[in-house]
């Protein structure tokens, strides 16, 4: 049976307000008995109550994660950089998966609030003013990833835009006549695409410029137009999962004269490409150029070395841990925001 903190003081010889400040490192305590409290914490095997401590300080020790799932390794490297973040301050982190389910999303946060968790990361599907409302109602802290819900909820995400635009300049600059930007739907209605929009219209940026600031979009395609000047004209076309989209799709825009490349704005969307394509005997670099976007951990195992901008996954779950602490130490505002910058990676596929 563990030792507790009134047994400890009792084999130390001292009170329990001095075991307390030995463990915690806090308050006046001399030296020698400092040192003659953890030889025996250690020797007996002392565990802190954390429920114990958590009921005088009206603290969990838990904080929720809430995001789309685990089979997408930009997740599940996030979710193990917010554990370790989370775990040098002391805390337990509760993981809960919303599955793109807008209702399930609030129904989660719900139940960490019910079980008092002392601050929320979220990655939301929902977004806007009524929902704004709704995460304020919770009177809990919260930081949101990735996709934004409104202003004035705190959030940490990268330059999706910026990335999205140099990458296209990128593959433009590489002689490609036709670039395929493939994405999730976003035209689901009051579905959070925000990590996507931001992306489409850095492309979009990209191509008008290249094209004498010529586009027009239509029925869910980007077609770009224009004189161009000395640069080859590029014809540029969305498309997304929202009509049942898979890798043939893209071979039938692939099917042509022009040179192409595809624009994913996951890694994951490119790897399915790749995977379709070489089965039907086309290699990436040669045959046909693909940029991926967030630089995901399983790249380090694919030929050829994919070309793709790094999202920098553990920089945002510390960003968004170091924020969240700030929130629930009363140390930052409740609009706090944090952009990182992101940098394309350097491959074989282009």
């Amino acid at each position: 049976m563990a030792v507790t903190a009134k047994e400890l003081a009792q084999m130390c010889g001292v009170s329990r307000m001095t075991v307390h400040r030995a463990l915690t490192d806090t308050g006046r305590i001399n030296p020698q008995t400092k040192e003659l409290i953890l030889a025996k914490a250690k020797e007996c095997g002392y565990r802190p109550d954390l429920l114990a401590r958590g009921l005088v300080k009206g603290q969990t020790f838990y904080i929720g994660v809430v995001v789309l799932d685990v089979n997408n390794r930009y997740f599940s490297q996030l979710l193990s950089a917010i554990e370790t973040e989370a775990g040098k301050r002391g805390y337990f982190v509760n993981i809960t998966l919303h599955e793109q389910n807008k209702d399930m999303e609030k129904e989660q946060l719900e139940r960490l609030v019910d079980y008092h968790v002392d601050g929320i990361i979220l990655s939301s599907v929902n977004r806007g003013g009524a929902y704004k409302e709704f995460l304020k109602s919770l009177d809990t802290p919260i930081v949101t990833i990735g996709n934004k819900v409104d202003e004035g909820i705190p959030f940490v995400g990268i330059e999706e835009k910026k990335a999205a635009r140099e990458a296209t300049e990128a593959i433009l600059r590489k002689g490609y006549e036709k670039i395929v930007f493939v994405c999730p739907p976003l035209e689901r209605k009051d579905e959070n695409t925000y990590v996507h929009q931001q992306r489409l219209e850095g492309f979009e940026e990209a191509v008008s410029l290249w094209n004498g600031g010529k586009t027009y979009r239509e029925s869910g395609k980007v077609d770009a137009d224009g004189s161009g000047g000395r640069r080859t004209q590029a014809e540029c076309i969305v498309i997304d999962k929202s009509e049942g989209y898979d890798a043939r799709a893209c071979e039938e825009l692939y099917n042509t004269d022009k040179r192409t490349a595809f624009f994913c704005t996951g890694d994951m969307f490119a790897l399915d490409i790749m995977k379709y394509m070489s089965g039907r005997g086309q290699k990436a670099g040669i045959d046909y150029g693909i940029m991926g976007f967030d630089g995901i951990d399983i790249l380090d195992y694919v030929t050829p070395r994919m070309n793709t901008i790094y999202n920098p996954v553990e920089q945002v779950a510390k960003e968004a841990v170091k924020l969240l602490f700030k929130l629930m130490n009363g140390e930052a505002d409740g609009d706090e925001s944090v952009i990182l910058d992101c940098e394309m990676m350097a491959g074989e596929t282009l």
